[in-house]
């Protein structure tokens, strides 16, 4: 059993311990101590890492009331090794942990919404609410939270038998526990069950920020950040605020109403390049047809090329070019790295468009699907695709077959 010393002094950076056993396993060396300062993933917090006798240790995880510390090099069975916390990354998990306790306790004591699911990723914490909070809500929340954060309280751990559990005033309790169980305090705050690291103050957390919320189940997903990373997130976004303001030629704080009016000016451009694409394909679908291969019933065959086209310009065209009833089209068209076409077939011809699709996808290297009247598909660009189009007419004539 390896004694815990993270679960009575979560400041210890160091200690000395001497090496159990060692094992080679796919994560690397496992590695048990007699004890160590590592805290192994569980709880919602992520695992500790650091050095073992100098070598990388990037990982700890429990394992019948062992610490495994999985390394990147062994360590000889009982030799005495020095166990090192990367200390900044112990503290980012901390400042997030009691970031987590205190702003749960705030939307708990406030709202009476309860947590009901805690996760911490790298530079990515949330709590799912079982109830919805509104913006405003959730600011009042942050603030009271920040203020615990400012008024520098006192974080204990204290040990108690599950017996005395209802003696306690806690958000949430969970009377399925039994033994002793491990009770970590914000002084006039929070009162939970945690096998997490804490530092010792609330001071040491910093900060609190609620970056995003959006609904979940019948509650809420609350997305923040605390301590450095809610800093460094700040910071980076501040950043980015500047620098679209500079672009745009504006202060930070009106570049909302920049871009909104960006939007309005790009929506206007799009009506009138998609009213000048109608009258280009007015213009352009009479001069396919007039050049159109015709068999002996009248049907016209039509393999048309466009560069840099979107879908909806090729069915546009597309649709022109099938308006009179009598013809099979294809519209190929690049689209930044794919060559995209779409084929149709008039009310009176005898084609199949979704066999045709097939050849098509054959010859360009995609695939795609459709209806008897309708198919599309697309494949990789390739510098010849425009070299393809006489083989792809002949496709829609019936007169070659890819199979």
């Amino acid at each position: 059993m390896t004694e815990k010393l993270y679960e009575q002094d979560s400041m210890l950076k160091s200690c000395l311990a001497t090496v159990q056993s060692c094992e080679e396993t796919k994560r690397g060396y496992a590695v048990v101590l007699d004890r160590t300062v590592f805290f192994p993933e569980g709880g919602g917090q992520l695992s500790d890492r650091g050095t073992l006798g100098g070598v990388k240790m990037t990982y700890a995880a429990e394992r019948d009331g062992e610490v495994v510390h999985y390394c990147e090099q062994p360590l000889a069975e009982g030799t005495q090794v020095e166990a090192v916390l990367d200390w900044q990354a112990r503290l980012d998990h901390m400042q997030q942990h009691a970031g987590e306790h205190i702003l749960s306790h705030a939307v708990w004591k406030l709202f009476g919404a309860n947590n009901i699911g805690f996760h911490m990723g790298e530079r990515l914490v949330t709590i799912d609410l079982d109830k919805e909070l509104t913006a405003a809500e959730l600011a009042q929340a942050e603030d009271y939270a920040n203020s615990q954060i400012w008024e520098n309280k006192p974080i204990t751990v204290s040990y108690l038998p599950h017996t005395r559990l209802p003696e306690l005033v806690m958000r949430k309790k969970n009377e399925k526990l039994t033994g002793t169980l491990r009770i970590v305090t914000v002084e006039g705050g929070d009162v939970c069950t945690c096998c997490g690291t804490h530092p010792a103050s609330t001071g040491m957390i910093g900060l609190i920020r609620i970056n995003r919320f959006d609904k979940h189940k019948d509650g809420i997903r609350v997305e923040f950040l605390c301590g450095r990373w809610a800093l460094e997130d700040a910071r980076q976004k501040n950043e980015t605020i500047w620098q679209a303001g500079r672009l745009l030629s504006m202060k930070p704080e009106h570049v909302p109403q920049g871009i909104c009016k960006l939007q309005g000016e790009l929506a206007a451009q799009g009506e009138r390049l998609k009213a000048q694409t109608v009258k280009l394909y007015e213009f352009l679908a009479p001069q396919l047809l007039e050049q159109a291969a015709v068999d002996a019933s009248g049907i016209k065959y039509i393999a048309a090329a466009q560069e840099d086209c979107s879908a909806a310009d090729a069915k546009l065209l597309l649709n022109k070019l099938l308006a009179g009833g009598r013809t099979v089209a294809a519209v190929v068209y690049r689209s930044g790295e794919r060559v995209n076409y779409v084929l149709g077939c008039g009310e009176q011809t005898q084609a199949d468009c979704r066999d045709l699709c097939r050849q098509a996808g054959e010859l360009f290297g995609g695939k795609g699907g459709g209806s008897q009247s309708f198919a599309q598909g697309g494949g990789a660009y390739s510098s010849d695709w425009r070299q393809k189009l006489p083989r792809l007419q002949q496709i829609l004539q019936g007169v070659i077959f890819y199979l």
